[in-house]
């Protein structure tokens, strides 16, 4: 019995590996999209494509090791809500990478058009959505549920990040129409980057769960307020 909880020990820990160089991957790969945007380099934007198809392949090893360990384990309590979880954060990872490609995309469709605006708030928000992202996925694999707790708090910053990125990029549309293209790519671009910091919540929320059994949905200080 000794034996079989050891194997199973250490399966589990290989799977909690394999989501952390998930989460690294994602990582990489956003910021190496908003290098590239800023940089106008359509050839490192191309490169990220393929780099997405390595996250899709990871996040489907995961799911099948995952599944495999629920099928032949049977494990209880606290380590099936982990290998469960395990599913659902290796999805959010994979859609992470997608909002990478995204912004791969934009750099792309822009081809030759220069950029509406030096891009000062757009990289923080990449940096500070992949520092959340980072900080969660630790707290995950450690199952730390105060952590877990603290970081959605700072999903406001992204949110504040993102309302300045709009509003500077509709006073720029309102003194000159023709450039509503050009804001747009942008602005897709801080969309993606705040759909990111959503989903870490998500996996916050996971971990809280996985340490405590409790269900229960973060909200920011703005959402708070709005209540």
């Amino acid at each position: 019995m000794m034996v079989i909880r050891k194997t199973f020990d250490q399966e589990l820990q290989h799977a909690k590996d394999e989501i952390l160089l998930l989460g690294s991957m994602v990582e990489e790969a956003v910021i190496a999209s908003m290098t590239a945007l800023k940089k106008r380099d359509i050839q490192a934007s191309e490169a990220i494509y393929e780099k997405d198809e390595k996250i899709n392949e990871k996040r489907f090893e995961i799911e099948n090791k995952v599944m495999i360990l629920i099928a032949t384990q049977q494990p209880m309590a606290v380590d099936l809500r982990l290998l469960a979880s395990m599913l659902d954060v290796a999805s959010e990872l994979e859609r992470m990478g997608d909002y990478a490609k995204g912004i791969a995309t934009i750099n792309i469709r822009m081809a030759g058009t220069p950029l509406l605006k030096p891009l000062i708030d757009l990289p923080r928000m990449a940096e500070k959505a992949t520092d959340m992202l980072h900080r969660a996925l630790t707290a995950f694999v450690m199952m730390d549920a105060e952590t877990a707790r603290a970081i959605p708090l700072e999903d406001d910053e992204v949110d504040g990040l993102y309302n300045q990125i709009y509003r500077e990029l509709m006073t720029i549309i309102i003194q000159d129409p023709t450039t509503i293209e050009r804001a747009n790519f942008l602005l897709w671009a801080a969309h993606n980057l705040e759909r990111m910091a959503d989903r870490v919540t998500n996996i916050c929320e996971r971990t809280v769960f996985v340490a405590t059994g409790q269900i229960k949905e973060f909200r920011g200080t703005d959402d708070e307020h709005q209540k």
